[in-house]
């Protein structure tokens, strides 16, 4: 496919900003213009582009759209400077680290006609991508339960947000996508256990628009890496692995009973299992090439900014429930067709 060329920016180098400057530097039909990192390049990673120290500087040279990498904590002030200036961008999950931060980022982007998106890379993944569409094809029938673990060593990237904010957001905002609903209630417990100001672990329980149930246990206090998510439902149940891009089907086999006293009980059965073949391409790589094509008018299919604000709604009903012991109930927003 051959695109016009799109002029585009990053602000960061960090952990993230690092492999979005690796992809956006072969990226067809985009040319990375120039890196904003107040710590300069000490590592090679700007892929030879020139490095700035202001955002300012950046949006002097006439960019088409940036990607933000920076700190959560700027996200908003980044965003914000973006949209005056009329660039879109691809802001790096979660788009703000406050409900009102992420509310005034969609005003600033929605109220200037601006294409604007959030990098819930899990939305790219091949195994969710693939079990997304395999539930809206109504291959697992009614849907009762999501379950996710999301565990591994504390990563030292991390210092303005706790597990929640930088872990738990992941999980929320797939489960919203892949099933098409929102989130109606949560309660939730953490622990802080590192000696860092923010919480360590969170196990959560919650409901969604239709009515399914929804576990989730995050914590980076594990030596174990886990990724993984499962949907139970009528036919069975799906397994993904996101961290080998893995999709597997548990089936319900039906069975007939002669028992009379199991035959008022709809129990289960163990049936087939299928580990499906799918292609496998870089998340990364297709989060870049999704928000170039909506940039270019040619695609919708990227996390958007209102999406991304349901998710720090959530994440902050997750916080406030841990903090107050109670089950905390989220408003129904406009933006539900695609989950969140």
């Amino acid at each position: 496919m051959t695109t016009r060329g799109l002029r585009a920016g990053l602000v960061g180098l960090g952990s993230m900003g690092r492999h979005h400057a690796r992809v956006l530097a072969g990226l067809e039909g985009v040319e990375l213009v120039a890196v904003v990192d107040p710590m300069g390049d000490k590592n090679g990673w700007a892929q030879g582009a020139p490095v700035l120290s202001t955002v300012d500087e950046l949006i002097s040279l006439g960019i088409d759209y940036a990607v933000v990498a920076c700190p959560t904590a700027l996200h908003e002030e980044v965003g914000l400077k973006l949209a005056e200036a009329g660039v879109s961008a691809l802001v790096e999950k979660p788009v703000a680290d406050t409900v009102d931060g992420a509310r005034r980022l969609v005003e600033a982007f929605e109220s200037r006609g601006l294409v604007a998106g959030v990098g819930h890379i899990e939305r790219y993944n091949p195994a969710l991508r693939s079990l997304r569409q395999r539930l809206e094809a109504g291959e697992l029938g009614d849907v009762y339960q999501v379950v996710t673990r999301r565990q591994g060593p504390f990563p030292h990237r991390i210092a303005d947000v706790g597990v929640v904010k930088d872990l738990a957001t992941h999980d929320i905002d797939l489960t919203g996508w892949v099933t098409g609903q929102t989130y109606t209630s949560i309660a939730a417990r953490t622990v802080s256990k590192s000696g860092r100001p923010h919480e360590d672990m969170v196990s959560a329980v919650g409901q969604l628009s239709d009515g399914t149930m929804v576990n989730h246990l995050v914590n980076w206090l594990s030596p174990l890496k886990e990724r993984f998510t499962s949907v139970t439902g009528e036919k069975g149940c799906f397994i993904a692995d996101t961290l080998t891009a893995d999709l597997t089907f548990y089936s319900n086999a039906a069975q007939t009973t002669e028992w009379e006293a199991l035959q008022a009980f709809r129990g289960v059965a163990e049936g087939d299992m299928i580990r499906y073949a799918i292609p496998k391409r870089e998340p990364l790589l297709v989060e870049h090439e999704l928000f170039r094509d909506a940039v270019l008018g040619k695609s919708q299919d990227i996390c958007t900014l209102r999406q991304g604000l349901r998710t720090v709604e959530v994440a902050a009903a997750v916080l406030e429930s841990a903090h107050s012991g109670t089950t905390v109930q989220l408003k129904t927003g406009d933006d539900t067709a695609d989950g969140v």
